[in-house]
């Protein structure tokens, strides 16, 4: 079994090799992320070269987080993104975040053992913006090397808490001589500083501009050794500097009234600054200084954690995708283990989500009184301002019951405000005692209004969603009726995001013990609007199929009806009348896509149908119908665009693939088929449209006794 040396040698092989593939590929710095044991979430384990903290509000990404690395993991191949514009428009919350040139580069760690994580490369100059073959053999073989590394561990590489700095040793330039040194002792004040910050080299009038001597200078990070440099605009000039490769100046106030003038030049290996005495003019307003938190992600790196995370909030659309954000980024950005999401419902506080908590504790605290004792959940929202606590006894003094309940070491308590409304609180907690640093502090109650106007959206959209999503439910069948000699299955999905539900139906109708009516449409748009129209366009088919009237006259009494309404929402449809004795259907289409046949040989075809106007266009517009073969063992496939649509690709194309999928499929009930048909049609991450899906079967044996089972489905 291995031990602590071996962890140890481990992790050093695994800087070493992140090292020598910066260096091989030219890339300005690099990072090696690795998959979780427990979820699937990609840990940053070691990093190097310059940005360190652009890269620190990204230390733990879920692999559904839109990004490079995460890309390159779950599509297990190289993700490359040339310029700042490609990655403002497929990573817009990363570009967000870092508004710098840069190149990226991502590429999986998969080995014979199992699939590691991903190595990051990235570019900070001006890379062309393609790849060379030869630079994209080189990644490839220093992510083999780094796997191999992985692969030959004597055990699973433990992920640490905060990323290890790993360095690039990069060759040195030859010392420079004592006249080089010379000339720079006479400049009014010089130091050079290396890609990660740290000044490696000042003169001694530069020294004594910055009030200190060089030995305390030396090998430090002018933000930490200068009190009053800690503020993150100063070192975002740095980082600009650094990300651009252009000149940066700037004024600053050496207290209590020396004002310096600072002239940065960078070049691919690091900075020279020059600095003098700023004259009458040059000094901008004085910033406010802050203290150096004393663990954790600082100065301007806190800064680029905050956008991200703000630029994720806006990406939320339901409450759970607020509560799963909240657990998968901030939890880890933050520390925290464990989180507990409250809003107000009736002077009660409800819990609507929580992480890293007993369910029945969450149990004591749910449903509790606005004004309980308890916890400090009711007073935070009673005063609107937030409460930290960083070991029990704090919480003891003021909640004796709560570190109890709560099982946690320290607390945070954020109340959800918007337009001076309380929305809710949100509760971090840790399983150890934490100090709460005056920088987390700002950035939790910065965070704090922006979790609250997430939430605020988020439950508006749930509460119209819920209402559109019952109405719709309610307007499409419930009950498909029971026909002999025919069986038949019914599917409806709504789209997998967006605002509101669509107008997608279907209906079944038995006109007598030998005749049926199938249809399918889609009524224009995403709306509760649509959906109301859905209701009235189902109710017109019906009732004009009731009469006995022909598929094509059905179609343009009911589009007639639709102009009437004046409504500025058109429906495609498609109308089969099923003649099960004579074994055939006549089909009528309104701009609706066509159907599959699937004879009982298992050859499938698609019927030429024409494919007349859509409905409430033209009331005086015609359809024609045409008539197929449906003999004992035929089945019909009806469908919403929805089930075949795909960005990118031909819908007649699409269809086809459904009919091969239909004659490859094994042949169960209609029930069966029809979760197959759906199941291969959400593999896709999201979809833009809903789906419907009407499956029409006569029985292959031609007994009516035996098709008249029940069998049919809505669902």
């Amino acid at each position: 079994m291995s031990g602590p040396a071996d962890d140890t040698a481990h992790s050093v092989l695994l800087d070493e090799e992140l090292g020598a593939a910066v260096r091989r590929t030219g890339a300005s710095g690099g990072a090696v992320y690795l998959l979780t044991r427990q979820e699937p979430v990609l840990a940053l384990a070691t990093l190097c070269g310059p940005l360190l903290e652009f890269a620190l509000p990204w230390r733990r990404l879920p692999l559904d987080t839109p990004a490079p690395i995460t890309d390159a993991v779950r599509e297990n191949h190289l993700v490359w993104i040339g310029h700042q514009e490609a990655l403002a428009r497929r990573y817009p919350r990363l570009a967000a975040a870092f508004p710098h040139q840069l190149s990226v580069a991502a590429v999986p760690l998969s080995g014979g053992r199992r699939r590691w994580g991903a190595l990051l490369l990235i570019w900070l100059d001006e890379h062309p913006p393609e790849l060379t073959p030869r630079e994209r053999t080189t990644i490839g073989a220093s992510a083999r090397r780094l796997t191999r590394a992985l692969d030959d561990a004597a055990q699973l590489p433990v992920i640490p808490e905060q990323p290890r700095i790993a360095s690039l040793d990069r060759p040195q330039a030859a010392q420079p001589s004592l006249a080089a040194i010379d000339f720079a002792e006479r400049l009014p004040g010089a130091l050079a500083l290396d890609l990660e910050g740290h000044i490696t080299f000042v003169t001694t009038r530069a020294a004594d501009l910055l009030g200190r001597s060089p030995d305390q200078l030396l090998g430090t990070l002018p933000w930490q050794s200068l009190p009053w440099l800690d503020d993150p605009i100063y070192e975002d000039h740095y980082r600009t500097a650094v990300a651009t490769r252009e000149p940066v100046s700037y004024s600053v106030l050496r207290p209590p009234d020396q004002w310096l003038a600072v002239q940065l030049h960078p070049d691919a290996s690091g900075i020279s600054a020059l600095i003098t005495p700023a004259h009458a003019g040059q000094t901008p307003p004085a910033a406010p200084s802050r203290s150096v938190p004393a663990s954790g992600i600082a100065g301007v790196g806190r800064l680029y954690q905050l956008i991200h995370l703000a630029a994720a909030l806006t990406e939320t659309v339901g409450v759970q995708d607020v509560v799963d954000l909240i657990t998968d980024q901030v939890l880890p950005a933050f520390g925290a283990q464990g989180m507990v999401l409250n809003t107000l419902d009736a002077g009660r506080l409800k819990i609507i989500g929580y992480r890293d908590y007993d369910p029945r504790r969450i149990e004591l605290l749910d449903g509790l009184h606005l004004e309980t004792d308890l916890t400090p959940v009711g007073h935070v929202l009673a005063s609107g301002t937030p409460a930290f606590f960083s070991a029990p006894e704090e919480m003891a003094r003021d909640y004796p019951q709560a570190p109890a309940i709560s099982g946690k070491q320290a607390w945070a308590f954020l109340p959800l405000i918007t337009s001076g409304q309380p929305v809710g609180c949100c509760v971090l907690s840790y399983r150890h005692p934490h100090t709460f640093t005056a920088d987390e502090r700002a950035t939790l109650t910065s965070l704090a209004a922006l979790i609250a106007q997430a939430l605020d959206r988020a439950r508006l959209y749930d509460a119209k969603h819920s209402l559109a999503h019952s109405l719709q439910q309610a307007l499409l069948p419930h009950i498909m009726p029971v026909i002999p000699g025919l069986t038949a299955a019914a599917r409806y999905l709504p789209a997998s995001h967006g605002m509101d539900v669509g107008g997608d139906f279907y209906d079944l109708i038995r006109l007598d013990d030998s005749t049926a009516v199938a249809v399918i449409g889609d009524v224009e748009g995403h709306s509760v609007t649509a959906a109301a129209l859905m209701g009235q366009v189902r109710t017109a088919v019906h009732s004009h199929a009731t009469t006995g009237a022909p598929p094509e006259e059905v179609l343009a009494r009911t589009s007639r009806v639709l102009a009437d309404f004046e409504s500025d929402l058109f429906v495609s449809c498609l109308y089969a009348h099923l003649d099960l004795a004579g074994g055939r259907a006549r089909l009528a289409s309104a701009g609706h896509l066509p159907p599959v046949l699937r004879h009982a040989c298992g050859r499938t075809e698609v019927p030429g149908i024409p494919a007349g106007l859509l409905m409430g266009i033209d009331p005086t517009t015609t359809y024609e119908s045409t008539e197929i073969s449906m003999p004992p063992g035929t089945l019909l496939a009806l469908f919403t665009d929805g089930l075949v649509e795909k960005p990118g690709t031909d819908i007649t194309d699409n269809i086809n693939d459904l009919a091969t999928l239909l004659v490859h499929a094994p042949n169960p009930d209609v029930d069966a088929l029809a979760d197959i048909l759906v199941r291969d049609a959400t593999q896709a991450v999201s979809r833009d449209d809903d789906i419907a899906l009407l499956l029409i079967a006569t029985d292959p044996s031609g007994d009516d006794a035996d098709a008249s089972s029940g069998r049919n489905t809505a669902r």
